[in-house]
């Protein structure tokens, strides 16, 4: 009878792993405990890979044996892989290859766009250089995408997502880059293109009598304009606003030059236009305690030195509303920014999106900057200041307005400049939110990101410390009474007559 039993339970156990490893090949599950659940598909990839009308190949060049830290991020590629194909019903397939293998496979990942790059590894105590393939290309039919190098500080699931998308996406939304006041050209925005190009056509627009059909157009930015637009210029924005256009405008209301140390105001029309809606772009420069620095020249003993300065009116902004257009954002960088303040009544709502810190301030025109000024915490009367919202009417289109109109240009040809990624971000998450419903504005800036510790005190250093030492000793002690109770306790029951054990 026992033989028997034994025999029925490890047939029983064999049914059940069979089972379980059926289940396990078509169906993929994981729980994610991340903060930002990293490893979660949001619901945006799940609507792209339900709507896949051709099959996805995705050939993953990823070198064999990388460091630890690299391996991960392999490993990361290749489980959300087998998610993707088994949430597509396997239109979705992939490949793994090693392009070190052989010259014909390294060859054909860098014909393909995955280049090489070159990482510093320690062998036998020794710091060499090894050269790693960490890409992927996404073929749809006779297109192609091609992801160059897995950041391991991004997001995976964007990367893969918007290719996806780009190579299914049959007609992509117009976006008008407002052009004919002094505006940057669509070519100065080199790292926002970038990533605006994977989902949208991207035109040049101007506001003239031949401007036919501007209703095509989801969303028109107005950048950094110079010149002032006019009242029919101002009419057609109106009239394309109230038909369900949306608007992004990053302008200036101040300008600053360091070449000439002074601050004046800036008009173009649009701070009288947006006056009338109730959004009031201040004409006076925001300083900030949290600021970038300037290069100053300083002579010493016959020497020139360059030292960098501490300059206010270039504020880094952490303070951000609890919004899509600036979920996941760090840090931004303005230079010259001016405060926003809304005074409308019930026509119009405003939404704060960025605000400065709790040490901030404005300076009115006209301003002398004193580049070797003390500032103390008396310049900083202010905080939270806006500098950035959302501009809303019921049954209209939506404005998202920033008082600093070249925060994400890069700038012509040679002299164009890094702009700082989070500013990127933003401007292109702001397109999205005003465009887009797919969604993949959340996965943009879905990243791991970096979690500094608070400061403490040397108290409570000094607490933490002692807690950390006694603490353990002190739960030992607690344990050895409760024990020594709890045996003092038996051998009294164990005197009472009649104890029956």
């Amino acid at each position: 009878m026992k033989k028997k039993s034994y025999t029925s339970s490890i047939l029983l156990l064999t049914v059940i792993l069979i089972v379980i490893t059926v289940f396990s090949e078509n169906y993929f599950f994981r729980i994610d405990l991340t903060e930002g659940h990293q490893y979660s598909l949001s619901q945006a990839t799940k609507n792209i890979l339900k709507n896949l009308d051709e099959p996805v190949t995705v050939t993953a060049y990823f070198t064999k044996d990388l460091p630890p830290n690299l391996d991960k991020v392999r490993q990361d590629f290749k489980d959300m892989l087998i998610e993707y194909n088994s949430l597509s019903r396997g239109k979705v397939v992939y490949k793994f290859e090693n392009p070190a293998k052989d010259e014909k496979t390294e060859a054909e990942a860098m014909k393909q766009g995955v280049r090489p790059v070159l990482f510093n590894a320690r062998e036998k105590d020794q710091v060499k250089q090894q050269k790693i393939y960490m890409g992927a290309v996404i073929q749809m039919g006779e297109d192609s995408e091609v992801i160059p190098f897995v950041n391991p500080n991004g997001s995976i699931e964007y990367d893969l997502s918007t290719a996806i998308k780009k190579l299914s996406v049959k007609d992509k939304p117009l976006i008008g880059f407002v052009q004919g006041q002094g505006e940057p050209a669509i070519n100065e925005f080199q790292q926002a293109m970038k990533e605006l190009q994977v989902l949208y056509n991207v035109r040049p627009v101007y506001l003239t009598d031949t401007t036919k059909d501007l209703n095509n157009y989801k969303t028109l930015t107005i950048v950094a304009p110079k010149d002032s637009f006019n009242i029919r210029q101002l009419n057609l924005l109106d009239d394309y606003l109230n038909k369900g256009g949306n608007l992004f405008i990053a302008m200036d209301r101040v300008k600053g030059d360091l070449q000439t140390l002074s601050g004046t105001a800036l008009n173009t029309g649009l701070e009288g236009w947006l006056r009338k809606k109730g959004l009031e772009v201040g004409d006076s420069f925001i300083v900030d305690a949290r600021c970038g620095t300037v290069a100053v020249n300083q002579k010493s003993a016959g020497f020139t030195m360059t030292t960098q300065i501490q300059f206010p009116y270039l504020p880094l902004l952490k303070n951000f509303a609890d919004h899509p257009v600036t979920k996941g954002l760090e840090e931004i960088f303005l230079k010259f920014a001016s405060p926003l303040n809304y005074y409308g009544d019930s026509t119009y709502s405003f939404t704060p999106l960025i605000m400065t810190s709790e040490e901030s301030g404005t300076e009115p025109v006209p301003v002398f900057f004193d580049i070797n000024k003390r500032w103390t915490r008396a310049d900083f009367k202010d905080h939270s200041l806006v500098v950035a919202g959302i501009l809303e009417k019921p049954k209209s289109g939506r404005i998202i307005v920033i008082s600093d109109g070249e925060f994400a240009v890069n700038g012509p040809g040679r002299r164009a400049r890094q702009v700082q990624q989070d500013n990127v971000n933003f401007f292109v998450n702001s397109i999205d939110w005003l465009s887009d419903d797919t969604g993949l504005i959340n996965l943009r800036t879905k990243a791991i990101t970096s979690r500094p510790l608070d400061q403490v005190s040397d108290s409570t250093k000094l607490l933490l410390k002692w807690l950390n030492f006694l603490l353990p000793v002190l739960l030992v002690i607690i344990y050895g009474l409760i024990r020594i109770q709890y045996r003092r306790n038996q051998r009294v029951k164990r005197m009472e007559e009649g104890y029956v054990k």
